[in-house]
Parts: structure tokens; sequence; C-alpha cells
């Protein structure tokens, strides 16, 4: 069982992804963009990391910075919730280092990389 997961997401994606991980005991942290600094995922997570400013290609869509949030703050799952990176063949690949991360943690749709996410 994972004992804490990053959620690569926003919204009320991510806020259903937190609730569901509190209810299984497991810590949750958040990822923002500047316009998302307040926004209710990231007050309901235990943890937040600002990614960058507030386009998705500065922030969201920064594999690496993702990944940094997640190796910083110990998490040893990232949840991609849905579009973003979530779509990216290349972000599943990347996570293979995370616990759980890669095809253990989720499957990118078929066909490989599904655009930008814009």
């Amino acid at each position: 069982m994972f004992k804490k997961i990053l959620v690569a997401n926003r919204g009320e994606i991510a806020c259903r992804v937190m609730q569901t991980a509190k209810k299984m005991g497991i810590a949750t942290v958040a990822v923002y963009s500047d316009a998302d600094a307040r926004a209710p995922h990231v007050r309901m997570a235990d943890e937040s990391v600002r990614l960058g400013p507030a386009p998705a290609a500065e922030s969201y869509l920064k594999a690496e910075l993702i990944l940094l949030a997640a190796k910083e703050t110990g998490a040893d799952a990232i949840h991609p919730g849905y579009g973003f990176l979530s779509e990216r063949e290349s972000f599943a690949r990347a996570c293979a280092g995370v616990r759980g991360g890669g095809d253990r943690l989720y499957r990118p749709a078929a066909g490989g990389d599904c655009g930008d996410g814009r």
C-alpha cells in the first residue's frame, strides 16, 4: 500500500482522488500553478508544491517538475488524474523510478501520447 501519493492534476478530479486516498489512510500531495494556489485541491491536500506560472505548458505539463515534486515530498506514487500528462506514454515511462510508477500505476491511452493537453 502507498503511504503518500502525489496527485498530478487539479480541480474536481484531484479532489476526488484525494478524498478516496484519505479514506484509505494515504497522505496526499497537491501540485499547483500560480493561478491555483488557493484552489480546493491545494487546501484539501496534506502537502502542496508550486509548479510554476498559470499556463499549463509552464506548470502541469512539465513532467520534470511533477517528478521533482514527488521526490521532494517523499511521495511513493503519482496519480496522474485525467488529461494533462495522464495521456502521455512518455510520462508513464518517466514515472518508472517512483514506486508504483509507470504501467503499474496507470496505463495511458492506447496508441501512445495523446497530444499536449491544451
